[in-house]
């Protein structure tokens, strides 16, 4: 048998090689046939392949030397690579990664028109779209052109159907009213002050014709027995959203109205429990218990634990975190641990996990019972619903939700005996996410945790792949000092590249939404990561050992490891460099993020057409330009950089939120307050403008402000219409503080910002001419119209009307005059 199967591999062998062999093995010399003899007989049939093809003509030869010179010969082989690549793809699973894609481009659309669409029109093209993919499904090219159309139309759809259902009543103008309503939920602020978020029953004195269905307010002081359901009334100040701090920047008022808070300010006495005459809703007396134990919770930590770490511990758990002090925030953000407090992705990971291994640990314990039943689907599902749980007593906000529905995918799959971290099962949730909250995809919150997640899932796989493929020697044998050695090295390799892979992948996006990158994190994340799991690990331990009063060493151990944290960031945060870094273009945000898609969706070397995107993302990053004045929409702040670092505001006493953001688009470490004069000084008068060098900061006096740009135009600041003539006559931009005001001065080339224009448009920001001194400034407002529906609100303020401040009338009647 031996034998004949070695004669029989030897014929097969030879038969092969007859085939290989007969094609390069030498053969006699055959005479070529004479002239005559190719010319046939009559009557005979010559057969087409014993013709010789007739030689190229010289032009071909060139043309063919050409094609190999400059490789073109090659392009037919790469059509057929990329071919079959793309087809290896599309086996692989790649279409169903790009459903999402496409679903989030349709909402990038829907939010990026320049006006709202009735139903019909989203309607008509999702109708359009999907009897085309119907009908083109003989052609499997043009069938996958036409389903990601009909993907991109639904997620327009599902965006238009969300910005209905919303609906959410915005307030339109600064008002001062009774307001009674039910308390949703109340966060005790770092400031002493008490913010409610309230449902609003009804108003008075004087009651609102179209009052917001729910605001949020401030206060001085609460009520002991308050509590989340407690109906409340009391005199308060009310503010309408606002909108962007100064163009392309984030717009509070889109945020508002997918939140459903029509408006926001502050009681202006301390608010007093009324009774309640009708009772609460199921769902609505729900939601109060569950926030009264979120509260109540929430008070047990900080009171066992105290200080900053109560407040962050508290965060940790129940995701109260508005009493965290402002510096530990500025801390962290600097040194790029703030994800740590906002409960996410990886403290849902960190419960699931800290779960499962305990389970994992307690079955372990008795080894027949765990051989018998998949204990790892038991632990999954006590995973599963812990993190449910954990949803629910943090308060179900955005970026939990998010996290949870993608460790519930996880976890599912692993009761299904499915591999749980995929990119399969992230494309999943993010189908998820955009089909119950498409705005979220415009947001900061969506766009780096799944940039973060899907750039360490595509970096896993590949370097598992490569694992696979690549063959290794058995490991020797190490010492115990050794393998602990090993061990720290391997899982400091591991968190540094997770924080480089990660921190990579949302630079981007914290970039173009905060204008900062914190040039330090990866030192902070390795030095605090282990420091953080050490830390969750106690705080679900004290979640279980809360209900039987046994949490306070697990609490006590928490704070400490919370002081470490707290240490390590403010020391890295006193080194860290300017994290702000001014703005970038859009282009290079979409640039970068279809490279951050085709480099983790793809699996071939197809993925290699990432770089070009990639680099052409990095070449354009630049290709912004700066503002030269900075309006916000209220008319009463001016900015204007002046060089140096240094940005110069016409208020003694700025809003502080604004000026921050100003600094970072604007690369500005501090800023410089004006100097006022009074008109008896002498010193500064108006026609000293002329005189101020460039670079000058405001200098306020007769009713108007005045700076001087390092390009040399000047910026007045004027309160009263009345004054704006005043600076007609050497002023190049000119903003009135006054909504009655009108362009005074009527010449094309000073620039006049009213007030008016200010409500209906929102911030402006000022360009001058690079290429002539005297030519006009040109204004970019941060609101375009039509209004889409989270701006309608904006034409009804008085300041939008023309109208100046309301004043109450004098109760002094006038004498009526004899007739």
């Amino acid at each position: 048998m031996a034998g004949r199967g070695r004669g029989s591999d030897r014929g097969e062998d030879a038969v092969a090689g007859v085939s290989e062999r007969s094609l390069f093995a030498t053969r006699p010399a055959i005479p070529l046939p004479s002239p005559t003899s190719l010319v046939p007989a009559p009557g005979t049939r010559q057969p087409q392949a014993d013709i010789p093809a007739p030689s190229p003509p010289p032009a071909a030869g060139r043309i063919a030397r050409v094609r190999r010179q400059f490789g073109l010969t090659s392009l037919p082989r790469l059509r057929h690579g990329v071919a079959k690549a793309a087809e290896l793809e599309l086996d692989r699973g790649i279409a169903f990664l790009l459903v999402p894609v496409c679903l989030a481009a349709g909402v990038i659309g829907y939010y990026s028109l320049a006006a709202e669409p009735d139903f019909a029109k989203p309607v008509a093209v999702v109708v359009l779209t999907a009897l085309c993919a119907l009908a083109s499904r003989s052609w499997p090219k043009t069938h996958l052109c036409f389903t990601a159309m009909l993907l991109c139309a639904l997620g327009l759809l599902a965006a238009k159907v969300e910005t209905w259902r919303a609906g959410t009543r915005m307030l339109g103008s600064e008002i001062s009213t009774e307001v009674t309503g039910r308390v949703v939920s109340l966060d005790r602020m770092e400031t002493g002050r008490i913010r409610l978020t309230i449902d609003v029953t009804s108003t008075a004195r004087p009651k609102l014709r179209y009052a917001p269905e729910r605001v949020r307010l401030s206060a001085r002081k609460i009520p002991r027995e308050l509590a989340a359901g407690s109906l409340i009334s009391g005199y308060a100040k009310l503010l309408p959203p606002t909108g962007p701090v100064r163009p392309d920047s984030y717009d509070f008022s889109f945020d508002s109205y997918f939140a459903g808070i029509g408006g926001s300010g502050f009681f202006l006495g301390n608010p007093r429990i009324v009774t309640a005459e009708d009772d609460m809703p199921l769902l609505a007396r729900l939601s109060a218990a569950v926030e009264n134990a979120r509260q109540s919770i929430a008070g047990r930590i900080t009171g066992i634990v105290g200080g900053a770490e109560g407040e962050i511990a508290a965060a940790l758990i129940v995701g109260v975190r508005a009493g965290i002090p402002d510096e530990i925030n500025e801390a962290m953000r600097r040194t790029g641990i703030y994800h740590i407090i906002s409960i996410s992705g990886l403290h849902m990971a960190l419960v699931a996990g800290t779960v499962m291994g305990l389970l994992r640990g307690a079955f372990a314990l008795f080894p027949d019972f765990s051989a018998r039943r998949p204990v790892k689907k038991y632990a999954a599902a006590a995973a599963l619903f812990s993190i449910a749980a954990y949803l629910v007593i943090s308060g179900i906000v955005v970026a939990a939700e998010r996290s949870f529905i993608m460790l519930a995918v996880m976890l599912i799959a692993v009761l299904f005996d499915r591999a749980a971290l995929t990119m399969r099962n992230l494309a999943i949730s993010a189908i998820a996410v955009i089909l119950v909250s498409p705005h979220e995809v415009v947001g900061p919150s969506f766009q780096m945790s799944f940039a973060a997640t899907a750039a360490l899932v595509g970096a896993y796989a590949g370097w598992a792949d490569y694992r696979a493929r690549k063959t290794r020697p058995p490991s020797p044998k190490l010492s115990l000092p050794g393998l602990l050695t090993q061990k720290f090295l391997l899982t400091t390799g591991g968190l540094a590249m997770t924080s480089i892979i990660a921190g990579s992948a949302t630079a981007p996006f914290a970039i173009w939404h905060f204008q900062r990158v914190s040039p330090l994190s990866l030192f902070a994340n390795l030095a605090v990561m282990p420091i953080v799991s050490v830390v969750m690990f106690l705080a679900v331990a004290s979640a279980l050992l809360m209900p039987f009063g046994l949490d306070v060493p697990s609490l006590y151990l928490m704070g400490k490891g919370l002081t470490a944290m707290i240490a390590i960031s403010a020391w890295i945060s006193e080194r860290s460099p300017v994290d702000a870094v001014g703005l970038i273009s859009q282009q290079s945000v979409l640039l970068v993020t279809v490279a951050l898609v085709i480099a983790t969706m793809a699996t071939t070397w197809l993925r290699l057409a990432a770089l070009p995107f990639a680099l052409a993302g990095l070449l354009t990053v630049s290709d912004t330009r700066t503002p030269d004045v900075l309006i916000s929409e209220d008319a009463r702040l001016v900015a204007v950089p002046i060089g140096g670092g240094e940005l110069a505001v016409s208020r003694a006493r700025p809003n502080e939120f604004t000026v921050d953001n100003w600094k970072r688009a604007l690369v500005s470490e501090s800023i410089v307050v004006p100097e006022v004069f009074n008109k008896t000084d002498g010193q500064f008068t108006i026609a000293d403008a002329v005189n101020l060098p460039p670079g000058a900061p405001f200098y306020c006096t007769d009713g108007v402000c005045l700076a001087r740009h390092p390009s040399g135009a000047i910026v007045a600041h004027v309160e009263d219409r009345k004054d704006t003539w005043k600076a007609c006559g050497f002023a190049d931009v000119i903003v009135v503080n006054d909504a009655t005001g009108y362009d005074a001065c009527h010449n094309p080339l000073v620039l006049v910002v009213t007030k008016r224009q200010l409500a209906r448009k929102g911030s402006a920001a000022v360009f001058f001419d690079r290429q002539s001194a005297t030519g006009p400034p040109i204004v970019s407002f941060a609101v375009d119209r039509p209004y889409r529906p989270w701006h309608e609100q904006r034409k009804f303020s008085r300041e939008a009307r023309g109208l100046p401040p309301y004043k109450k009338p004098d109760n002094t009647s006038a004498p009526v005059p004899a007739q």
